[in-house]
């Protein structure tokens, strides 16, 4: 039977292991960008969430992003001068702004999944098919792993 010391160190050993392929793969897809895509990685994720969840405040933008409500506020100005958002007062809080996507917003995230998932795709068929399975099994899971709290 094994020990809660084995478990620790096994546990530890995956998340090592995780650790260094996720980041890894991360860095490679964010290489993967349009090279005429003058936003940044954090600027793009601001994007993907108001692809993603619809109309948000910049409150909630900047929780979602782990960022200070100021540097989100920086953010959001930037976007929306150069029209990937629009921002409007909240209806019933005039203190805060909601911003949305613009069509030209959505195209920039459009475009940089099709782009990332075409070498992800590329990057996958050079697998053996059980390595895949293994893959669309583990994919559900890593994506409850990185909700976190």
């Amino acid at each position: 039977m094994p020990t809660m010391e084995t478990v620790a160190s096994t546990d530890a050993g995956l998340a090592a292991e995780l650790r260094v392929a996720v980041m890894r793969l991360r860095r490679r897809l964010v290489t993967e960008r349009h090279p005429d895509n003058e936003l940044s990685i954090s600027a793009m994720a601001v994007l993907a969430c108001l692809y993603r969840n619809g109309e948000q405040s910049a409150a909630d933008l900047a929780r979602h992003e782990r960022v200070q409500p100021p540097t989100m506020t920086r953010t959001v100005k930037w976007m929306a001068e150069a029209g990937y958002v629009t921002k409007r007062p909240h209806e019933s809080d005039g203190r805060q702004l909601l911003v949305s996507l613009t069509e030209r917003g959505r195209e920039v995230v459009r475009e940089d999944r099709l782009r990332r998932d075409a070498w992800l795709a590329r990057r996958l068929t050079a697998l053996a098919p059980e390595e895949r399975a293994v893959l669309r099994q583990a994919a559900p899971v890593l994506a409850r792993l990185a909700q976190g709290d």
